[in-house]
């Protein structure tokens, strides 16, 4: 019927037998999460782009890596965030990334941090990135139909 591995990996069974399709967020896994979080980047660095030429701005960017191994549950060294006792808050996906100031290669009179150049390549960089996760994240998709239609 519809047969393979990838049909049957994407259903857990359960004590009584009854088969469930695990959601789209399980599916997709950290990509979710990793193209959020390239969408927030996005908006910082646009913002400092925008504001190149007002005095007193701090440029800001987000860590990407260290954002997403927070959201991820994983602490900045790579081991895993653990509850060790009932009364811990557990880890929580933090929909808003903590933004950093940059250190300016060399700051404006006017006490302006921006770098465009910089910002220029940085804003780049990141939206190549979000057409690789979003490339990803499509693929997989296309993958589940596949497994769904039994093609």
């Amino acid at each position: 019927m519809f047969g393979g591995t990838l049909f049957a990996a994407l259903y857990a069974t359960f004590g009584d037998g009854v088969k469930l399709m695990p959601s789209l967020d399980n599916a997709l896994g950290i990509h979710e999460l990793a193209l959020r979080l390239r969408s927030q980047r996005m908006e910082v660095l646009s913002s400092n782009l925008a504001n190149a030429d007002t005095p007193n701005y701090k440029a800001r960017d987000i860590d990407f890596q260290a954002q997403l191994q927070q959201a991820a549950g994983r602490s900045t060294d790579g081991t895993a965030l653990q509850r060790t006792h009932s009364g811990h808050l557990p880890s929580s996906d933090s929909s808003g990334a903590q933004t950093m100031y940059r250190n300016p290669m060399q700051p404006a009179i006017d006490g302006n941090t921006v770098d465009s150049h910089v910002e220029k390549g940085k804003f780049m960089e990141n939206a190549l990135q979000y057409q690789a996760t979003l490339q990803f994240i499509d693929g997989r998709i296309q993958t589940l139909r596949k497994a769904i239609r039994g093609d």
